[in-house]
């Protein structure tokens, strides 16, 4: 048969034929890819790439050089946490790709301000980069800005529908992370050309924990908008993020709290360097939790319903929050305890935070055992979640304000 009598709409339904063909074909192709990294049944190591590796190798690279310039002067806990800390993050960064950067991003840029300071803390003051950028008051207060930024953009992505609001409150928060980690970096650097008798860890007094409490939220934040695909949370998580960053202006401008100053003797102790950051994981993972039950009861009742995640979403980001943030609050509390032993000659006083920290500890105990025990879902778990973020709000700043004990160096 002569195909010039072929007629255009046999050919067009031949082509449309094998145009939907080729479609199934790569809908079964990708479905097979993605099956495949989903069920990679490969042990974990045999599945790293070479860039995994590189990775790794630049990571233990750094901390062979820490340790081979500044041995001198490590006791042996901080060499047990310098070779702890290594293993760790390389298992982080293998785990959760995003991170990469933003360790790398970190270590440039607190290097970078180290080396145009040149010992000299006066120099802060006259370097451009520095006084608008990289010394450490600069850079978390451009880390404060950004949170606030990032706020504003989630809440423009949720309430319009729009892919380019939370794409852009995303990236901001990312950045806001990169800044306040570089200002913590520097701030450390800072205390030391104080003095030596200055320097410490940046985890001595409320300012400083408000900004490693913004940054372990936002970070937990940004793993499970990654793990689950779905911006729509950080319209909520960002609003208590941007409520401390309210505090953190408010403490620095009426009490100029964001001037280093020398340790009082009760926190002269190799324990705060990790008793207070896994106490603030806690507290992180326990505020991402609450705001995260507010969305929660907001969907159940029918409010933002469409551009929510699913009630079991919304359900198991809390429940794994609280998991989280129990298991290092519980490493907290009983660091803290060692820690107590030490310094007043007793493991437990019934000081105000310590009671206050017990009374933390005994909630979330409580909300998972009723889930693990009595299957506790739904609304009742939210406003419990919600709750525990005012008790748990109380033990962090209320005693801080309201009580006095062996804690009161932290009064505001």
């Amino acid at each position: 048969m002569d195909l010039s009598q072929v007629s255009p709409s046999a050919n067009a339904r031949r082509a449309s034929r094998a145009s939907n063909a080729d479609t199934v074909r790569n809908a079964a192709n990708a479905h097979d890819s993605l099956q495949y990294a989903l069920f990679d049944e490969r042990p974990f190591l045999r599945r790293l790439t070479l860039v995994d590796w590189v990775f790794a190798l630049a990571l233990v690279a750094g901390g062979v050089f820490a340790f081979s310039h500044y041995h001198a002067y490590m006791h042996y806990y901080d060499k047990l946490v310098l070779g702890c800390t290594v293993p760790a993050l390389v298992v982080l960064g293998w785990r959760w790709k995003p991170s990469r950067l933003l360790m790398a991003s970190i270590a440039v840029l607190s290097i970078g301000a180290i080396q145009i300071y040149q010992g000299n803390l006066a120099r802060a003051e006259s370097t451009f980069f520095l006084k608008y950028l990289l010394s450490s008051q600069s850079a978390i207060l451009w880390m404060s800005a950004l949170f606030v930024f990032a706020t504003f953009f989630y809440w423009v992505g949720l309430l319009a529908r729009s892919e380019t609001g939370g794409a852009i409150g995303m990236r901001l928060t990312w950045v806001a992370v990169l800044m306040g980690f570089t200002g913590l970096m520097v701030r450390w650097y800072e205390s030391y050309l104080i003095g030596a008798d200055v320097g410490h860890i940046p985890v001595s007094n409320l300012y400083e924990v408000f900004v490693l409490f913004c940054l372990i939220t936002a970070l937990f934040y940004l793993y499970y908008e990654k793990h689950y695909n779905t911006r729509a949370l950080g319209a909520f998580v960002l609003l208590v993020i941007s409520a401390a960053v309210g505090f953190l202006m408010w403490y620095s401008v009426s009490r100029d709290a964001q001037q280093i100053e020398p340790l009082v003797p009760a926190l002269q102790s190799w324990w705060m360097k990790i008793h207070v950051p896994a106490n603030f994981i806690g507290y992180g993972s326990f505020a991402l939790s609450a705001m995260v039950g507010v969305a929660y009861i907001l969907k159940e009742r029918g409010m933002l319903a469409d551009r929510l995640p699913t009630l079991d979403v919304l359900d198991d980001v809390m429940y794994k929050s609280i998991a989280v943030g129990f298991a290092f609050f519980t490493i907290a509390t009983i660091l803290g305890a060692l820690w107590a032993a030490q310094a007043w000659g007793g493991y437990w006083s019934w000081d105000p935070k310590e009671t206050w920290a017990l009374i933390v500890w005994l909630n979330y105990a409580a909300w998972l055992h009723m889930r693990l025990m009595k299957g506790l879902r739904g609304g009742v778990a939210a406003w419990w979640a919600l709750t525990g973020l005012l008790v748990t709000s109380f033990a962090f700043l209320g005693v801080n304000m309201f009580l006095s004990g062996l804690h009161s160096y932290g009064k505001l």
